[in-house]
Formats: structure tokens, sequence, C-alpha cells
């Protein structure tokens, strides 16, 4: 049986599927997207909710796999686009988990910045902790805050922002969206820890994940696993950047 590249979800939602082995589909994350526990049903935008109920479904893209599980194992911002690990049993999900929770992974993400930085390259390392009056918001620099940190290079300035490049070391939550206000150049249209756009006031926050490499822990093999970001880049006024970032 022929599997398909893509999960369709609806007539209107259809993922791509970037990569797959045995124990993993990679998928590229459309955004406006949360992902929660299929449990949680506050939404019609849970990722995991809607994977679980198409697979339960018999939806084609999982009965031709034979799936019986689908699960994150890591997570994006629901505005946050891009390459998503998926496992497809649960005995792999604690192996992947320990993966990302031990810096074994590689990601790279492009975003699109307030402003022109004055350097071409930096790291930031402000801790983060929760905002104890803001709940899902985080703050730098607290007593309590644990260490991070994300290293940044322009790749190229446009007209009041800049398009970056940037590599957490860490994988904490808002980690990149909070560093990059840190530093002085939100992302374009982070309603959380920036402001909207008026040149790009149709657009989601300008964040996407565009690799992951890693060593496959059951085969020992290297994987890296790209995501296309030409669409990306055009939304923001940068198609004419280099691709493959």
């Amino acid at each position: 049986m022929v599997k398909p590249r893509e999960i369709e979800l609806s007539p209107e939602t259809v993922i791509p599927i970037l990569y797959e082995d045995r124990a993993i589909l990679a998928i590229d994350k459309p955004s406006g997207w949360i992902l929660a526990p299929d449990s949680w049903d506050q939404t019609a935008r849970n990722l995991q909710l809607a994977l679980v109920s198409s697979l339960n479904s018999g939806a084609f893209w999982s009965r031709s796999r034979n799936l019986k599980y689908i699960r994150f194992i890591h997570r994006l911002d629901s505005e946050t686009s891009g390459v998503l690990l998926l496992a497809k049993n649960a005995g792999v999900l604690p192996v992947y988990s320990r993966l990302f929770e031990s810096r074994q992974v590689e990601k790279t993400y492009l975003a699109v910045v307030k402003g022109i930085p004055s350097q071409t390259q930096w790291t930031c390392t402000a801790t983060l902790a929760p905002d104890p009056h803001q709940a899902g918001r985080m703050l730098a620099n607290l007593p309590d805050g644990k260490p991070c940190e994300t290293r940044f290079e322009v790749i190229k300035n446009g007209p009041g922002c800049a398009l970056v490049r940037a590599r957490p070391l860490t994988g904490r939550t808002h980690q990149l969206r909070v560093h990059l206000a840190c530093s002085g150049h939100p992302i374009i249209n982070d309603s959380l820890y920036g402001s909207l756009s008026p040149m790009f006031a149709h657009a989601p926050a300008a964040l996407r994940a565009i690799s992951l490499a890693y060593q496959d822990p059951f085969q020992k093999l290297p994987i890296r696993i790209s995501a296309p970001n030409a669409e990306f880049l055009a939304r923001y006024g940068f198609g004419d950047a280099p691709q493959g970032q």
C-alpha cells in the first residue's frame, strides 16, 4: 500500500510529512496549532487531538502505515511552524525525549525581528522563569531562572527588520522569543513579547523551525530533517535570501 507523504486533517489542513522511519514521523507543523494532551478539547486547534482523532477514524495516512499511536515528542509554540517529531509508538517516546533533554538534538530556526541588530552574531544567556503575575509568560533574569543559551546570526537586513538564524542550545519555554526580546529585537508579530507589525498585519509570528539534526538512537546514524523555507522568507519580504538556511 502506498503511504501518502502528507496528513490530511481536513481539505483546508494538509500537513506535509518531511521524514519517516520505523520510530517517528517528522511533519511540517502549520502555525496556529497548539500542542497539548489529546484530552484537552477546549480548542479546535489542538494538533495532538486532531491527529489522534484522524488516526482513530481510520484516515488513509494512518491506516496505510498501520498506526495505532501518534504523539508529539517535543513542542513548538502555537504560532511557530516547521519541523516537529512525532512518535509512532509509546516505547520510543522516552528515548527521543531524552535526546532533547540531554541536548543531543541540534535545532535551527529562522526568525524575522524588529529593527537592525548592531551585531551580526551574538549569544544570549539570560535565564528564564515563569512570570509570577501572568500565566503562560516567561521572564528573563529572575533569581530562580533556569540557565539558557541561544546563538544568533543575522542573515540579511530588511526595511526596519532583519532575518536571523537562531540555534538554541537549551530548550526552555519561549526561549527564542524572550532571548530576542532581551536583545532588543523581538520577533515580528510576537504579541506576547513584542508587538504586531502593520507591514505584516495578516501574518503569524515570524518564527520557523527549519531543521533538526541528531544521531538516530537505534541505528546510530546521523539524521538531519529540514523544512522548506521559501514561503516563509517571501511572506516577510526576504524572498531573495539564500535557501537552505
